[in-house]
């Protein structure tokens, strides 16, 4: 079986036991990875739902893709920049293409759940209105 799925603003197409390269994925060697942005599924010439799909793969390295040399000239100006680029990359094996399990929740999940409470608790504190009230019951 075979799916293409998107990721760091690219598409692969991916196998259970393929490696391939993408932008750089948070996580450490040997943490797994759901990848759940699958576009297109199948097997042969049989294409599959993808709804509910997910590819599960799991982290090999994170490493640094090849320098890219920026250079910059405007001529008879005397202007020259010279400047290097490396990607930040992440490999992956795909484990396998599946439907979507639910993941463990990480701690990177519950920091949004609490900075979500402390504004829901931060709107009624607001002043803008009560300042709005107050000038009108002045003013009266």
């Amino acid at each position: 079986m075979f799916a293409i799925v998107r990721t760091g603003g690219k598409q692969y197409r991916v196998a259970a036991g393929d490696k391939i390269t993408v932008e750089k994925l948070p996580g450490a060697v040997g943490d797994s990875v759901t990848l759940s942005d699958v576009l297109l599924a199948g097997e042969g010439a049989d294409l599959t739902a993808t709804a509910g799909l997910s590819v599960a793969a799991e982290i090999v390295a994170q490493g640094r893709g090849e320098k890219v040399i920026v250079f910059k000239k405007r001529r008879r100006h005397n202007y020259r920049r010279r400047n290097g680029h490396r990607q930040s990359l992440t490999m992956l094996r795909i484990v396998s293409i599946g439907a979507a399990a639910k993941a463990k929740p990480a701690k990177a999940d519950a920091a949004p759940k609490a900075a979500a409470e402390t504004k829901s608790e931060a709107k009624p504190a607001k002043a803008a209105p009560k300042k709005a009230a107050a000038k009108s019951e002045k003013s009266a």
